[in-house]
């Protein structure tokens, strides 16, 4: 049985292992980006269910205010250009995640290489970055989920990752560890799981807390040709 690697989390600056890597020019696109540079990188990040609609700033009764702004402000990153979609109210997950899988072949089809493209997402959004894996079905692309592992998806499998996968949970929240995931997944290349224990639950990452803004970042700008 395939076992994710458990790794220290580092919580204070950003620090890329001594290694130097290129930078490229910070872009945030909330549409897919009507020009395409072939040599730079591009990540893909998907919101919470909450988020869906036209309030990009929702507050839950436990857990409060999702940010989801602040959220794409903190994911920016000269590494990468990172593309945010505002998914409208009672988006199907399966339509998306073929959004997505669309939207990576077109970079791929504009020259992009299939390492350089990363897909992150959090609770319903990364129930449709697993979906979307599955469909990409591209051993080079980059897959972090964000406590996206539930109950409801083991033994079904539509629910697989394929390529390089990274995953945060928090201890306190009820989407756990992605062990399940990995064990009914065959086409993985590396994994690595963090956990993070900041007792807020599911609403750790409505936040840009540096618990998981910092190790997302780090792999993204490792992720990827060099």
């Amino acid at each position: 049985m395939v076992k994710i690697l458990k790794v220290a989390i580092v919580t204070s600056l950003l620090f890329i292992s001594g290694q130097v890597v290129n930078a490229y020019a910070s872009n945030v696109y909330e549409h897919f980006p009507t020009q395409i540079n072939a040599d730079e990188k591009y990540v893909f990040y998907s919101h919470g269910l909450i988020v869906e609609g036209k309030n990009p700033t929702p507050t839950h009764p436990r857990w409060g205010v999702y940010e989801f702004p602040k959220v794409k402000t903190a994911l920016t990153s000269e590494h990468y250009n990172l593309i945010a979609y505002h998914r409208a109210l009672d988006t199907k997950p399966r339509d998306f995640a073929k959004k997505l899988a669309s939207d990576v072949d077109l970079l791929i089809k504009k020259g992009v290489k299939a390492e350089n493209i990363s897909l992150v997402g959090f609770s319903r959004g990364g129930e449709i970055t697993i979906l979307a894996s599955s469909y990409i079905n591209s051993s080079a692309v980059n897959i972090v989920l964000l406590a996206a592992c539930s109950s409801f998806m083991k033994g079904h499998a539509e629910f697989t990752v394929v390529g390089n996968f990274h995953s945060i949970y928090e201890t306190s929240d009820g989407n756990g560890s992605c062990q399940f995931l990995v064990d009914q997944s065959d086409q993985i290349n590396t994994m690595k799981e963090i956990s993070i224990s900041t007792g807020k639950e599911h609403g750790a990452f409505y936040q840009a807390l540096p618990e998981w803004i910092v190790p997302v970042k780090n792999w993204l700008a490792l992720a990827g040709a060099k």
